[in-house]
């Protein structure tokens, strides 16, 4: 008569636990060296809820670039889409009485100035999906072209001035912890996608494998034009919402923003070699970039420095990333 079995715990696994979190361990050292140098001032209640508030139009963009990047492409065009956004609603969302901008149009729902902003943006996301599903236009350079085109428009539109005066009803989408709202409902509505639906499926194996995605039966360009008009409606989001943070559009908005976005993206997870990429490693990202940009400012270092220190993390972080696929 054979004894029976002994269920065993399954040992932990150090190795696996610092592969999954890694990022996670970043950020709290991160905080924690920052709190030190500031003696405490980062760790102030009002402090991190604006860390969070500034960086949640990162987050936004940044779901969407995980998507273009687990497809082994990129989107340098978002910083001028926010732009162009930022621009079109603020100059429909103008305080109750004779529109300052269009003089002839009565006062218009601040809905609607929102609804045009995504569409602007999603517009824009649409034209460089085209090209890149129809024309076969790389990533890059579709997006570097669309990066110039529509900084352009945003300053065709009002002769490169800001538009402010925007209505308070709109501003309230910049205001209190409204952006750390919209990131979070954004977030669990790009995780059911990429993790519950049939183009998130399709996402990921291009990004795996993309001869053989398009051997299983998946259109590839179709998916493609998908990734990067949903990439512009986000960035059409981060727009409105950094408007009536605001309370002024302005055709500068929105410079070098794709930098940070990258950034996050990258350092969250999302692999350049395609087929990975978490929607919390890109929100952790986020995260990571705000307490960064925030401590130095805390410290008084200058901006240019603050982009130095970006662009190095970025080349780490695709270091670390090439050796790990090795």
């Amino acid at each position: 008569m054979t004894e029976p079995a002994i269920a065993t715990r399954p040992s932990f696994n150090f190795g696996e636990f610092l592969k999954k979190y890694s990022i996670v361990l970043i950020l709290i050292a991160f905080v924690i060296l920052i709190s030190i140098i500031t003696s405490g001032r980062f760790l102030q209640t009002q402090n991190l809820l604006n860390v969070v508030v500034q960086v949640a139009p990162i987050g936004i963009i940044g779901l969407g670039m995980m998507a273009a990047i687990i497809t082994k492409g990129i989107d340098l065009s978002v910083g001028s889409t926010v732009a162009l956004c930022a621009i079109v609603s603020a100059s429909l969302a103008q305080v109750p009485g004779p529109n300052a901008f269009f003089p002839n149009l009565p006062s218009l729902p601040v809905a609607l100035a929102v609804v045009v902003g995504l569409a602007m943006g999603t517009l824009v996301g649409s034209v460089v999906g085209g090209l890149i599903a129809v024309f076969r236009i790389p990533p890059f350079v579709a997006t570097l072209g669309m990066m110039t085109a529509a900084r352009g428009f945003a300053n065709i539109y009002n002769d490169g001035r800001p538009i402010s005066n925007t209505a308070p009803r709109f501003n309230e989408l910049g205001e209190g912890i409204m952006p750390i709202i919209l990131l979070a409902v954004v977030a669990v509505i790009m995780w059911f996608v990429l993790n519950r639906t049939r183009f998130g499926r399709h996402v990921y194996a291009i990004g795996g494998n993309e001869m053989a995605a398009k051997v299983s039966g998946i259109s590839v360009p179709k998916t493609q034009f998908k990734i990067y008009a949903l990439i512009g409606l986000l960035a059409g989001l981060a727009g409105v919402i950094l408007t009536a943070r605001t309370g002024s559009g302005s055709p500068t908005l929105g410079n070098m923003l794709e930098l940070d976005v990258i950034t996050a993206t990258v350092i969250g997870g999302t692999s350049f070699n395609g087929g990975i990429g978490t929607v919390w490693g890109v929100l952790v990202g986020t995260l990571i970039i705000g307490v960064i940009n925030n401590g130095l400012s805390l410290m008084n270092v200058s901006a240019f420095w603050q982009m130095v220190v970006k662009g190095a993390i970025i080349v780490i972080a695709i270091i670390i990333d090439e050796r790990k696929n090795r």
